[in-house]
């Protein structure tokens, strides 16, 4: 089946351009503008934008965190990941401490192996290290994770600064990466045991026992490990000025930094945990938290200049009732955002229509970057010969209001309620199918593929 793209604009890492897109089966065959070669059936897609399609390389699908399971699993997340535009997501399974990194990765292919509509990789978490967990890192290669993850806080996964060092050194020797959540967890416990001596429970003392200045010294105290281990290194989930001065210093020592930030810290401000309803404001808790408005810009100027790579979302989505849990106690708050839906319209319209994004740049963030950053590319990230054939059609005058009510997320709430879109995604193609129409999901049965990966790094 050959399907011919007629009239629209492609977008990729250098800039749009006006041409047609001819996808044979599951591939891009021809991206010009004078295509003769003949096709089954033609797309009119005059006047909107052709992206690759989104890749999240962060997301929680299936999770057992904070006495509760995340309300999305690979079937609920992935069908919103396709309605909004990401074709691809990259999950991370997590074994638990004691637990091999073979049983964490085929629990996690049980979850997503014919469940998922989107296509998939995994993340693998180290939150355990000894002879044991180094011997096995070969075989997580050789089955397709080369990109890994650690924690600095949540003593259920952190690893200390020696095993994180020591670590760190044999990603390095074997060619792989890895991600890591950096906020102090000494000084957060002990601010904590503070809030709670003084009976402030609320959600509010959430985001003041988890300052930004936390965040910047663990990310301070990761770069010079990374250094010591010579070894480049992902900032996942950056939120604020002082931790990027922190990445701007070590790159200017040299060091390969990597960073991500989601859509959160990018639309919201610590002002929703200070909303006097509990449910309003318990919905926003996450880890680290929402800051101060003026990070928003510091966020988006680094974007523009390329000092921040991706956008992922962090999806990792709970409903009201699971958000009550902590009610009387702030700290059992399960924390986590559903995000992996409204991603891609929330980047093109308060990015791009608002000029703080150009439309290379927002294909560099959500798609081209994490496809090389992850071993994808050029197989996902870009709209050319031989790429699958993911494709986003962007409508810029389809514009609508966000709603819980509209989105198919596993959840009863959206963070980003009310937000007006400039445009709309009208159509998601997958390999080649179209899989999202006028923002309904046609798949009735799971089509995504599992995606072994290589070499990382931009």
């Amino acid at each position: 089946m050959r399907t011919l793209f007629k009239g629209g604009t492609v977008i990729t890492g250098r800039g749009p351009k006006r041409a047609d897109v001819l996808v044979e089966g599951e591939k891009v065959r021809q991206v010009g503008r004078l295509i003769l070669t003949p096709a089954d059936r033609t797309v009119d897609v005059e006047g909107c934008l052709l992206f690759p399609g989104f890749i999240d390389a962060h997301t929680h699908f299936d999770l057992d965190v904070c006495n509760t399971t995340t309300a999305d699993d690979f079937t609920t997340g992935s069908r919103a990941a396709l309605k909004g535009g990401t074709t691809t997501v990259i999950d991370f399974a997590c074994p638990n401490k004691g637990e091999s990194l073979q049983y964490g990765l085929d629990l996690w292919h049980k979850k997503a192996d014919g469940r998922t509509f989107c296509d998939y990789g995994f993340h693998m978490t180290i939150d355990d290290w000894n002879e044991s967990i180094r011997a096995e890192l070969p075989e997580m290669f050789r089955q397709g994770v080369s990109s890994f993850k650690m924690y600095m806080t949540y003593p259920a996964m952190m690893v200390g600064d020696r095993d994180m060092y020591w670590a760190l050194k044999e990603l390095r020797h074997l060619g792989g990466i890895c991600g890591v959540h950096c906020e102090n967890a000494g000084v957060i416990d002990g601010m904590i045991a503070e809030k709670k001596a003084a009976g402030l429970m609320g959600p509010s003392s959430h985001p003041e026992t988890r300052p930004p200045y936390l965040e910047a010294e663990a990310i301070s105290r990761l770069l010079r490990i990374a250094q010591a281990a010579d070894c480049p290194v992902v900032i996942v989930h950056l939120t604020n000025e002082e931790a990027l001065k922190e990445v701007e210093h070590a790159r200017k020592r040299g060091q390969k930094v990597y960073v991500e930030t989601c859509p959160q810290y990018l639309l919201l401000d610590e002002s929703v945990y200070y909303a006097p309803d509990y449910s309003q404001a318990a919905r926003y808790i996450c880890a680290p938290p929402i800051r101060e408005k003026a990070n928003q810009e510091v966020l988006w100027r680094g974007l523009r200049r390329g000092e921040i790579q991706t956008i992922s979302t962090d999806h990792c989505s709970f409903t009201l009732a699971q958000k009550d849990a902590g009610r009387e106690d702030f700290t059992k708050i399960p924390g986590g955002l559903p995000g992996v839906e409204t991603r891609g319209e929330l980047i093109y319209s308060y990015g791009v229509a608002a000029k703080k994004l150009s439309l290379a740049q927002m294909c560099r963030v959500l798609s081209e970057n994490p496809a090389k950053l992850y071993g994808l590319y050029p197989r996902k990230g870009v709209l050319a010969p031989g790429s699958d054939a993911d494709i986003v059609i962007y409508d810029p005058g389809d514009s609508h209001v966000i709603r819980a009510e509209d989105c198919v997320a596993n959840v009863d709430y959206n963070p980003y309620e009310g937000f007006v879109t400039a445009g709309g995604i009208r159509e998601v193609w997958l390999r080649g199918r179209r899989t999202v129409e006028n923002g309904k999901v046609l798949d009735a049965v799971p089509a995504g593929m599992y995606l072994a990966r290589g070499k990382c790094g931009l």
